[in-house]
């Protein structure tokens, strides 16, 4: 059972993401509750179109697993993202940068198809990639909480 649900996870990152292949989505996918501290949880169609802005806010959007565990009906993946920020995306206009992110994910696999995902990944170190200006990434310079309230909008309560 585990080596099958690794195969279906291996296969949502070889051939639905790094292809950018939407149309595989519900042959992945059942009813996903998608769950990440950055995008709090989506269901279903909210979860789709999230992975539409990757496609459309990173065209070169690349994955690589790094590692990955399964037992049972979960498979841990440990990944690595790169894109190049070539339209808007979490409301950051695109910006022309290069991107690389590191993250995991937690899928839950029950009859082939996921239907729970648990993904953590560096939003910080992401949102300073996205709005930092070469000038900005000095010591004696506004910090990066300061920048990325500001790209995201965060109110206050902080």
């Amino acid at each position: 059972m585990s080596e099958a649900n690794k195969a279906v996870v291996c296969r949502l990152f070889n051939e639905c993401l790094n292809r950018h292949n939407p149309e595989l989505y519900p042959e992945l996918y059942s009813d996903i509750v998608y769950r990440a501290p950055a995008m709090g949880e989506l269901r279903n169609e909210e979860h789709r179109h999230f992975l539409l802005s990757l496609f459309a806010g990173f065209p070169d959007a690349q994955w690589t697993i790094e590692d990955q565990v399964a037992e049972g009906d979960r498979v841990v993946t440990r990944w690595t993202f790169t894109g190049t920020h070539q339209g808007t995306f979490m409301g950051i206009a695109a910006t022309g940068r290069q991107l690389h992110c590191t993250g995991i994910c937690v899928d839950r696999v029950v009859g082939g198809k996921i239907v729970e995902e648990w993904e953590e990944w560096d939003t910080l170190g992401m949102m300073h990639q996205l709005t930092m200006h070469p000038a900005e990434t000095s010591a004696d310079t506004e910090d990066s909480e300061t920048l990325i309230g500001e790209a995201w909008d965060f109110s206050s309560e902080i």
